[in-house]
């Protein structure tokens, strides 16, 4: 006689036999129901509603600590009223130490850094045409327009300098004077490359854009605020040089050329702006 027993299972779901040795088929447990079109439909939209509610929280996070850069700046020490209203965006920047401070300027000694560099057409170091051209050439290479797409965060200041003139200009020594450059009254743009990289820096696509290492060196700056113009920069070169003629320990070093610095960003009110103009120089001998 046939006994129907129920049979009870904690493995997986295989058919077996009763005690009576008769195999016996076990169903397997409820399907699950398949979701209707209506449902999956809803259940994407909700989590690409999530995912986009994580993606802008982190934008506004990132998007709120740059702007605190910008809105909470840093101030250099100052020596007149001039100097105390400017204010700098709290950005990675160059080091230095200063080792004199004067009224009119201060003798800094600048670590080694590196830069992005790229040569500014036309004869003016900051007419609105090349100064964009320049600068948009080397935030495409800070922002992802190079070799490894590599996404790097903007420093300060941005500088901007003459070429090297009275000599053939040669990597990262110092010129011997044999002939005149063809371009030597370009400008050049440059960006401070983030410390971190150091010499592993990624290479520009754009090829007039260059990697280089500016050596430790001595400089004598003079700061002012409102806006930039080729007159202004000959006027404090001048005022500086000058200035430099009556130091007892330091000398403008032979063949310097200007070298302008822009801390701020174009939307910053004029008086509260930071430029500086400086020159290298050199101990004097003695």
């Amino acid at each position: 006689m046939l006994l129907n027993k129920p049979l009870v299972m904690s493995g997986p779901l295989y058919p077996t036999r009763n005690s009576d040795g008769y195999r016996a088929s076990l169903s397997s447990s409820p399907q699950r129901r398949t979701m209707s079109a209506f449902e999956t439909r809803v259940s994407l939209v909700l989590a690409l509603v999530s995912q986009a509610s994580s993606v802008s929280q982190r934008l506004l996070m990132d998007l709120a600590s740059e702007t605190a850069k910008y809105a909470f700046p840093r101030r250099f020490e100052s020596s007149n009223l001039e100097e105390a209203l400017m204010s700098v965006p709290d950005l990675e920047t160059v080091k230095f130490k200063v080792l004199s401070r004067k009224d009119q300027y201060e003798i800094r000694e600048v670590e080694p850094y590196f830069i992005a560099e790229t040569t500014m057409p036309g004869k003016n170091g900051f007419d609105f045409y090349g100064a964009s051209r320049s600068f948009n050439a080397l935030a495409e290479y800070l922002f992802g327009e190079n070799t490894t797409k590599e996404r790097m965060e903007m420093t300060t200041p941005v500088f901007t300098r003459r070429n090297q003139s009275d000599g053939e200009k040669m990597e990262m020594t110092t010129p011997v004077i044999t002939k005149k450059l063809q371009d030597q009254d370009k400008w050049q743009m440059s960006f401070v490359m983030p410390a971190k990289y150091g010499a592993n820096l990624p290479s520009p696509k754009d090829q007039s854009v260059r990697i280089k290492e500016v050596t430790r060196r001595l400089v004598a700056v003079t700061a002012f605020s409102g806006f930039v113009t080729d007159e202004e920069v000959k006027l404090r070169e001048s005022k500086l040089r000058n200035a430099l003629r009556n130091d007892k320990r330091f000398q403008v070093k032979e063949g310097a050329q200007v070298e302008v610095a822009q801390y701020n960003p174009p939307f910053t009110l004029p008086f509260t702006r930071r430029n500086e103009v400086a020159l290298e120089v050199e101990k004097k001998q003695g």
